[in-house]
């Protein structure tokens, strides 16, 4: 069984026991998060979607971590105008396990 929640502005594809990584929440690790925001269950039998989100659907994770993601460098560059400009940027991010969906 997969849900489709909505968290961020970020959709995600989630399954009951998978590890995702979302935008960092101020949360304890081994705390409890429910996301209410359910566009679509699938999985067994049909899929059902939302318009825009399935009323009384949810999906209950549990944070594990938080961290900071691979650098990521920008450069901008004009030619012929000795304009050069390096910036390095890190996402900060939470990680979380899902425990169930339902709806």
């Amino acid at each position: 069984m997969y849900a489709i929640i909505q968290d961020g502005g970020h959709q995600y594809k989630v399954e009951e026991g998978q590890v995702i990584r979302v935008q960092k929440k101020d949360l304890e690790p081994g705390t409890a998060i429910t996301f209410d925001q359910v566009a679509a269950i699938g999985g067994e039998g049909e899929a059902r979607f939302g318009a825009p989100f399935i009323d009384g659907a949810a999906v209950e994770a549990t944070v594990l971590a938080e961290g900071r993601g691979p650098k990521i460098v920008v450069r901008k560059f004009r030619r012929r105008k000795r304009y050069r400009r390096k910036q390095g940027h890190r996402q900060d991010y939470t990680e979380l396990q899902v425990n169930s969906i339902k709806g």
